[in-house]
């Protein structure tokens, strides 16, 4: 198994490919290439083009996205005084990526690596593409959580898309007791555009 996963990273090693094309250069049957291929997806080491082709995935840009991602959410957590976190999905849980804690004393706060069962929390909602999240984030353009997790903190979240993909959520971690009106009332619009720069700066850098 581990030879033929191998020879599917190989494959995209040089540029995007077909699952016919990966059968190709891998030796494997169609059939084979493309269902190890979809679960390689799935964990972040492969990712699907608009064209529905294969390259290689977030797993291999992390740095990139990183280095995108640091100084977005440093201002965001400085203009808001909140926690801004960046979350991906691995398989069924989601993994904190990075997290800028706020500088209160009062926070909330979970530590780099972190995992947490999908569809937990409004970025988890995100990330497992659930149908009442992905309506709320049409209709608002972000997705909040009031104590639905964690009882006394909220969070709101948005989607990191590049080329056209989900890559990640952004997500904004605030005790309810600061809330005025809710945590995507009250912060949603300042995630939004977090989120949206680091996707352009991927864009931008040819990571997308």
């Amino acid at each position: 198994m581990l030879a033929r996963i191998a020879a599917i990273l190989d494959a995209v090693e040089g540029s995007a490919a077909s699952a016919s094309e990966l059968a190709r250069r891998s030796g494997l049957s169609v059939s084979t290439a493309h269902r190890l291929a979809l679960s390689l997806v799935e964990y972040g080491f492969l990712r699907r083009t608009q064209g529905g082709d294969f390259q290689l995935g977030h797993r291999f840009v992390r740095t990139a996205l990183e280095n995108a991602a640091l100084p977005v959410l440093t201002r965001l957590r400085d203009e808001t005084g909140e926690t801004a976190q960046l979350w991906l999905r691995r398989g069924d849980d989601r993994i904190c990526a990075l997290s800028v804690d706020s500088q209160q004393e009062l926070k909330a706060t979970l530590p780099v690596g972190a995992r947490v069962a999908l569809p937990a929390g409004s970025s988890g909602g995100i990330l497992a593409r659930v149908p009442e999240a992905l309506e709320e984030l049409e209709r608002h353009g972000w997705v909040e959580s009031v104590a639905k997790r964690t009882p006394g903190l909220g969070s709101v979240s948005v989607p990191v898309e590049s080329g056209g993909q989900l890559i990640a959520a952004v997500c904004l971690a605030v005790p309810l007791t600061r809330v005025q009106a809710s945590p995507g009332k009250d912060f949603g619009e300042q995630v939004r555009a977090a989120a949206e720069r680091i996707g352009s700066e991927l864009d931008s850098s040819g990571q997308g």
